[in-house]
């Protein structure tokens, strides 16, 4: 008999449990990815929605040699109400009301994500999630210039995202335990910088001649997503028996390969654990100081995240789409950022220290760059050192502390515990934003120095954790746990 090909030799390699693993990995880093992908547009149009491009007409007079151009405001091609000169600030409400609702529907998302089946928990949530995203776009189709509208479509929207992400981290932390869950978790939680990266690449394909498409796009693709996840997505490890009726192939060498017939599938369901309270995630050692941490990094990583193509387009005069093309480096930066922040967490067995090691060094990138090389260096750095602290925490961090020993094993907690984490977050990502729209009108250097006094305030609330962690519990010292840092990395 011929031999087993080597490419089916290494697929019935691998039990079943490695196979669901792997396809939930693959499944959860795509639904994710849908999520960041529709939440990108609106800071590529931004630059769409207000443009420098008044139109100079000429005024009609007795005799043409004496006829002069004359500027007319009121034709300026940008969308109302965004033509005002207070735009910053309008673009600024409407960032501040999408995470505003995110931030406060994350604290309620966690609790009823773990009453209630994940996988159609997440895909009702995808799926309004799409319509709402559609929806901001056809304000475009349809001539909609109410502000009203789109801060309601921003509020609704943000709520419903707030689905996808204790649903996903839940997902995945049943799946894999606790070895090398840093690596992995970096490794997955790099479907934020893919989102962004193909949402602004999706976007910037459109801004330009049909900015609605920018939002419709993406909205068809994370409800299609909705869909797959309703199909496909096995939330947690069950016992499944299958009963095979096989066809025996190559039986050389008691190695053979069976091809199943006809299949059938019995799921048994085991007695699960009670939900965990709100005030009990809490009291969970270390969810209070890595919530702290995270609002001031996602505040410096959300600030850029809904500004950062706006200020391209400004400072370097650049058009919608190559300042949006030019702003996908501060993702790419923090795909690396995030890996590399796993694997030294793994390999240190310091979440903090790595943390803290990597907001200090971020301080001095985020600043004001001045000219083409500088701001692409400035922009792959400052995403891999602000990206990797918010990767860590919103998924390892979050995994340890939701399956943490003072749980007795209740691993139901894990979808609170990162609904707190995320969604304390998420204040600093509404804050952000809103405090950039204000702050730039006073000029850009205001916005930076904002980002590294929130990436040093970061720094200063998890300095409690590494100082706990390293010598005597209960006491606060930042040089203390700065020495302890230090030590870590001897």
């Amino acid at each position: 008999m011929a031999p087993v090909p080597p490419g089916i030799r290494f697929l019935t390699s691998f039990n079943r449990d490695q196979w669901y693993r792997a396809f939930t990995f693959g499944l959860t880093f795509l639904l994710y990815t849908s999520f960041h992908l529709s939440r990108k547009p609106i800071s590529i149009v931004k630059s769409e929605l207000h443009k420098n491009c008044s139109h100079v007409m000429e005024a009609p007079s007795e005799s043409s040699s004496s006829q002069q151009p004359v500027l007319h405001p009121e034709l300026d091609c940008s969308w109302k109400p965004f033509d005002r000169n207070n735009y910053k600030q309008l673009l600024g409400a409407m960032d501040y009301s999408f995470l505003c609702a995110y931030a406060i529907g994350m604290y309620l998302s966690g609790i009823i994500g773990e009453r209630l089946p994940i996988r159609l928990y997440l895909t009702v949530g995808m799926l309004t999630s799409g319509l709402f995203t559609c929806l901001f776009g056809l304000g475009y189709v349809y001539d909609v210039h109410s502000l009203g509208f789109y801060i309601f479509v921003q509020v609704a929207n943000g709520l419903v995202q707030t689905t996808g992400w204790p649903s996903v981290v839940t997902c995945i932390g049943n799946w894999f335990g606790k070895g090398r869950r840093g690596l992995i978790m970096g490794l997955w939680n790099s479907h934020t910088s893919v989102g962004n990266i193909l949402g602004s690449l999706i976007a910037g394909y459109y801004v330009s001649s049909n900015w609605g498409l920018s939002f419709i796009v993406p909205g068809v693709i994370i409800a299609a997503m909705g869909v797959i996840c309703f199909l496909f997505l096995i939330e947690r490890k069950i016992r499944i028996q299958f009963s095979w009726d096989t066809e025996l192939l190559l039986g050389q060498e008691s190695i053979g390969v069976c091809v199943p017939v006809q299949q059938v599938v019995v799921v048994k369901s085991e007695a699960e654990p009670s939900a965990i309270s709100f005030m009990g995630a809490l009291r969970i050692p270390g969810v209070v100081e890595f919530s702290l941490c995270l609002l001031f990094a996602k505040l410096v990583s959300y600030t850029f995240l809904f500004w950062l193509p706006l200020y391209i387009t400004k400072a370097a005069h650049l058009d919608a789409k190559k300042a949006g093309d030019l702003s996908t480096l501060f993702d790419v930066g923090g795909i690396v950022g995030g890996i590399l922040a796993g694997v030294l967490s793994d390999k240190m067995g310091k979440r903090a220290t790595t943390c803290a090691v990597m907001l200090l060094l971020a301080a001095p990138t985020v600043c004001h760059s001045f000219g083409l090389g500088p701001t692409v260096g400035m922009l792959l750095v400052c995403g891999g050192l602000v990206n990797g602290p918010y990767a860590l925490i919103t998924t390892a961090v979050s995994a340890d502390l939701g399956t943490h020993k003072s749980l007795k094993g209740n691993a139901r907690a894990l979808s609170t515990v990162t609904a707190i984490i995320d969604g304390t977050g998420s204040v600093g990502a509404a804050v952000g934003p809103l405090l950039a729209g204000l702050l730039s009108a006073q000029g850009w250097d205001q916005v930076f120095y904002m980002l590294m006094t929130a990436d040093f305030l970061a720094l200063l609330v998890i300095s409690e954790d590494l100082q706990t962690s390293g010598s005597q519990p209960g006491i606060w010292d930042p040089l203390g746990g700065l020495n302890t840092l230090l030590k870590d990395f001897k």
